[in-house]
């Protein structure tokens, strides 16, 4: 049975433009209606004008995880710094970054690494066909993510069966740790941006660029900005920072890092949302 949210006029909101710009996986879109697994759901959902039809969730979960109680018109206008992010802003308003479980969001980036997105979500599908409980709802069947337990309990043969490759040992040994830890995310969660980095680091195979998104997308650390080929390419056109001609070494990333956020502030990662999808 579909239920009814409706938008009002402070609240912009696009569900195309928040789905399919790369911050998740395992939403799919057909004949306008969004599919996707999250947090134990199968959520089917679609936008016509401001009005949202959508089952598989409740009203306060899709109100939390669309970030739908975010000013975003005044999270905007704190980054709208110039003409090239006025541009973005202009193009792609409604663009939110989703609340994410942060054992899912940490599981997703392991495996985004070195990998384009049918990779990924390719290896998500196939840990949780593999260990993840079934959903099944009116609109179809799915698999859930595989928790962490799930997955400290499996070997790595296993896990490398789901196509991870070298991610097998990462993706073993960190899920092994955080079901060993039940107050991590409340750890990461507390700690400012800089400590929650470094603790979030120590696991295996999580390095910057990583750690970056997670913080952003699943702890919601919104100062937080990550830098890959595109954003490179992006702040050294736009704002001469880094030299997109070269690798992206340590330094560079740290430099271009830190520019972000001291220049478009407490919200730099909406920034980088909007430069990324304007790319």
């Amino acid at each position: 049975m579909s239920r009814i949210f409706l938008l009002d006029d402070n609240t912009p909101f696009s569900l195309s433009e928040t789905l399919s710009c790369g911050q998740v996986f395992r939403w799919h879109e057909e004949n306008g209606w969004w599919q996707g697994v999250c947090q134990g759901r199968l959520i089917r959902i679609r936008q016509i004008g401001n009005r949202l039809e959508y089952s598989g969730c409740d009203e306060t979960f899709l109100v939390y995880y669309f970030h739908l109680d975010a000013d975003l018109n005044s999270i905007l206008d704190s980054v709208n710094k110039d003409e090239y992010i006025n541009a973005a802003i202009e193009k792609h308003r409604g663009l939110r970054i989703i609340r994410q479980d942060p054992w899912e969001c940490l599981l997703t980036y392991i495996c985004a690494q070195n990998a384009n997105i049918p990779f990924i979500e390719r290896m998500l599908s196939n840990m949780s066909e593999m260990s993840g409980e079934v959903i099944k709802t009116e609109s179809g069947t799915a698999h859930a993510y595989p928790t962490s337990e799930k997955l400290s309990l499996v070997c790595e043969t296993d896990v490398s069966g789901c196509s991870t490759g070298y991610r097998s040992s990462y993706i073993c040994s960190t899920a092994y740790e955080i079901f060993s830890d039940k107050m991590w995310a409340d750890k990461i969660y507390k700690a400012d941006y800089e400590s929650a980095r470094k603790e979030i680091m120590r696991y295996k195979g999580i390095g910057r660029k990583v750690a970056d998104c997670i913080l952003l997308f699943g702890f919601q650390k919104y100062e937080s900005f990550p830098v890959d080929r595109w954003v490179d390419r992006i702040m050294h056109k736009y704002y001469g920072v880094g030299d997109s001609e070269k690798p992206l070494s340590g330094g560079e990333y740290e430099k271009i890092r830190k520019f972000g956020q001291e220049y478009f502030g407490r919200y730099a990662g909406y920034a980088q949302e909007y430069l990324f999808a304007d790319r």
